[in-house]
């Protein structure tokens, strides 16, 4: 198990942004995975935690797990959330994903899971990533604590730049 980089200004894993969920991700091999406890201003309805924030945190692992994996930062192009059993405030949960398609470096697609407990499944989720344009890696790396290229080996923005 590694411990993920976080950036700054992230909603989900950002160590600035004051109103951020500041959560630590976690490379375990084949998955990204998070540790969530909702807190009652995360509801939507009572006691139910906002299906809008689960959709963030499962988007969150998949996003990682796609650089982890690949080598390249992604942007979410297509996420499907579908939602089994309602999540509730002041409980453990757990956050999960892996890679599950490569498509030539072009169009990534990852599925994560969202347990309270080890055996209660929440949440699933699918998600279609593409790779973040080269010119915009800078200003990316830029916004991440700490050196990002130890866990995320970003290939050369000039060779990704170049026709293909």
């Amino acid at each position: 198990m590694q411990r993920l980089p976080r950036t700054k200004g992230c909603f989900v894993c950002g160590t600035t942004n004051p109103i951020g969920l500041g959560l630590e991700l976690v490379d375990e091999g084949e998955s990204v995975s998070a540790r969530f406890r909702p807190r009652p201003e995360h509801v939507g309805f009572k006691d139910t935690v906002h299906g809008g924030l689960i959709a963030a945190l499962l988007d969150e692992v998949m996003v990682w797990v796609c650089g982890v994996r690949t080598g390249q930062f992604a942007y979410c192009a297509e996420l499907t959330v579908r939602y089994r059993r309602p999540a509730r405030p002041g409980r453990d949960l757990l956050a999960s994903a892996k890679l599950v398609t490569n498509r030539q470096n072009k169009v990534l697609e990852a599925q994560a899971t969202l347990h309270d407990g080890p055996a209660l499944l929440l949440a699933t989720a699918t998600g279609k990533y593409v790779p973040v344009p080269a010119a915009a890696v800078p200003e990316l790396l830029a916004d991440f604590v700490g050196d990002i290229r130890a866990v995320v080996k970003q290939p050369n923005p000039r060779a990704r730049s170049q026709p293909q």
